[in-house]
């Protein structure tokens, strides 16, 4: 299937998905949340991807929650802002081509079946490395106390871990 993008960040690129959606991850990329799931609980606040909803299955935005005009920290599960804006994943080389949005949005990508392996293997390190701070909120927080470190919760949340084990 041939998926074609034209969306405010990203025109004229188009990709082949090469597996089923939601199948034949790499053996070490478990991730514990879907797309749909991540949006339906809130990230990003909201406004992550409300202009290319035409590049992925609508359902995935039937439950979403997201904010049209601006960000708002009322559409992230935690209602904290965990994140840093665009310019500074830039400046830290962490978009890589072809997702100007970054790891999520090589993560939906990934997830409908697109699959470009040096990225892959970029974007699953990047992933695997975000595991730390589920060791920290194990370390520091009680069992089942999801307002002990809301940020780091909200944070794991938009990398596609469970935040509430």
């Amino acid at each position: 299937m041939l998926i074609k993008v034209d969306d405010k960040m990203q025109s004229g690129y188009a990709y082949e998905c090469e597996a089923e959606p939601g199948c034949d991850f790499m053996e070490d990329f478990c991730p514990e949340l879907t797309p749909k799931e991540m949006l339906k609980l809130g990230v990003f606040e909201g406004h992550y991807m409300t202009d290319c909803q035409k590049e992925f299955p609508k359902d995935w935005f039937a439950e979403a929650r997201l904010s049209y005009d601006k960000p708002d920290v009322a559409c992230n599960y935690f209602q904290v802002k965990s994140r840093q804006p665009l310019s500074v994943w830039r400046q830290k080389g962490w978009i890589y081509y072809p997702d100007p949005r970054g790891w999520f949005q090589w993560y939906c990508r990934y997830y409908m079946g697109r699959r470009i392996p040096e990225i892959d293997a970029i974007q699953i390190k990047r992933w695997k490395f975000f595991r730390r701070h589920k060791a920290q909120i194990l370390k520091n927080c009680m069992l089942l106390d999801i307002e002990c470190r809301k940020r780091q919760r909200q944070a794991l949340l938009q990398w596609a871990y469970d935040p509430f084990f």
